[in-house]
């Protein structure tokens, strides 16, 4: 089911709140992900060149941990720009799904944990409406990434 939703007013809020986090993308990113390798530490797993790291100040300095973080924050934000166009939506979360069930395989439910810290973030900075207009979209992200599993046999 690839249809969206979200009304055109929620996708407009979803993406203010979005860009208020989004302005420090590397820094933001780098503290999510450092917040789920430390509360959540078997994800490091996935991360061969984390493993070794245990403080979260080492994760913060290492260059490929911010470099993640980046990345991550950047495959949301092209979501983010097509959340009223479900095709092109899609076209970005299918591929990034597929690669993560069957060359990274990585547990569908650490999307889900990211969601959550991103949100839990937004909180923090900007307030509780700032991340009721930005929920929505994290279980837009993970319903389609969790079916996207499911077709590839998880």
């Amino acid at each position: 089911n690839i249809t969206m939703s979200l009304s055109e007013a929620e996708v407009q809020s979803a993406r203010g709140a979005w860009e208020k986090i989004y302005v420090d993308a590397e820094d933001n990113g780098t503290t999510v992900l450092v917040r789920m390798f430390t509360e959540h530490p078997d994800t490091k797993s996935y991360f061969t060149h984390f493993k070794g790291m245990d403080s979260a100040e080492e994760m913060k300095q290492s260059d490929q941990v911010r470099g993640h973080g980046k990345k991550v924050f950047s495959a949301i934000n092209d979501m983010v720009q097509h959340l009223d166009n479900s095709e092109a939506f899609l076209g970005i979360v299918t591929p990034l799904g597929k690669k993560h069930a069957t060359q990274l395989k990585i547990d569908p439910k650490n999307f889900r944990i990211i969601c959550d810290l991103i949100l839990q973030l937004m909180e923090e900075k900007f307030g509780a409406d700032c991340k009721a207009s930005f929920e929505k979209v994290t279980n837009e992200i993970c319903t389609h990434l969790n079916n996207i599993y499911k077709e590839e046999g998880w």
